[in-house]
């Protein structure tokens, strides 16, 4: 069950350093939320970009000076909306994500806009079909991807895969494709057939329609038959993975069996990993 925290009261005048606000808050699970904030009147970023966002620490006990606690999020949102969107786990004893996750519409949190990262477009050659590997949060820089019109007008086909472990942590995704299925702008790219984004959930705890891991469901060729694809390889397919440091190191290899290589933003190719953080 979805929890939409939505206030009236929000307040004009930033008191942060680089302060943005909040303006809406969604808590999918006891574990998973997303929130929406202002956008910088400056900020220009490619979809599938992050930036760094977070909140003050508390006052050193000896200065009572306050240093920004700040982390890399993913901008969930496409680069043309005028609302940013970060999709969030929350650890209890987290630095940051303790406190984040309390944020109600009308707070303030910081945000530095300089946008930077390797799941975009122009990191990769051209190709007919995009793969989006996610493990969690990982979706995030996809949930992007996939609202931006760019992604259906350099691809024939946009397969999302989004493996967690029970139902429930799923919904953000399964939300998402429903919106991007019924937004009329998009759904001109995607056409009625709505066969142009494929969406692969699986679970790898909860019983579920689809189990498993998503680097054993592409080792035994479960995904390529169960989609229909018996040409998987650097002449057709393109690949984004953003998960656990074990998913991407798990995928690269997968990916690099079937002759595919990894490129950068100075250097496209067939597939691409997000470094800087772990989703």
């Amino acid at each position: 069950m979805t929890m939409v925290d939505t206030r009236t009261d929000i307040p004009k005048t930033p008191t942060l350093p680089d302060a943005q606000t909040v303006t809406e808050v969604t808590h999918w699970t006891d574990r998973l939320f997303s929130f929406r904030v202002t956008r910088p009147a400056s900020l220009r970023f490619r979809s599938g970009e992050f930036v760094m966002i977070g909140l003050m620490g508390d006052p050193d006990p000896k200065t009572g000076k306050q240093k920004p606690l700040l982390r890399a999020y993913s901008i969930a949102s496409p680069s043309w909306d005028e609302e940013l969107e970060f999709y969030s786990i929350k650890v209890q004893d987290g630095p940051l994500t303790s406190r984040l996750q309390h944020i109600r519409p009308g707070d303030q949190i910081i945000l530095r806009p300089k946008p930077v990262g390797t799941l975009v477009h122009d990191a990769l050659l051209p190709g007919r079909r995009l793969w989006f590997f996610a493990t969690g949060t990982g979706i995030a820089p996809f949930a992007s991807l996939i609202r931006d019109p760019q992604t259906y007008e350099d691809y024939d086909k946009i397969i999302l895969t989004h493996t967690c472990r029970e139902v429930k942590d799923l919904e953000y995704g399964r939300q998402l494709v429903e919106t991007v299925r019924s937004d009329e702008m998009l759904r001109e790219l995607i056409g009625d057939g709505l066969d142009k984004l494929v969406y692969y959930p699986t679970t790898t705890r909860e019983e579920s329609p689809r189990m498993g891991r998503i680097t054993d469901l592409l080792r035994d060729g479960t995904v390529f038959r169960d989609l229909g694809i018996e040409d998987f390889g650097p002449e057709t397919d393109r690949a984004m993975v953003c998960g656990s440091m074990g998913l991407n190191l798990d995928i690269k290899e997968i990916l690099e069996s079937h002759g595919l290589r990894e490129g950068a933003n100075s250097d496209p190719k067939e597939y691409v990993v997000e470094k800087a953080f772990v989703g």
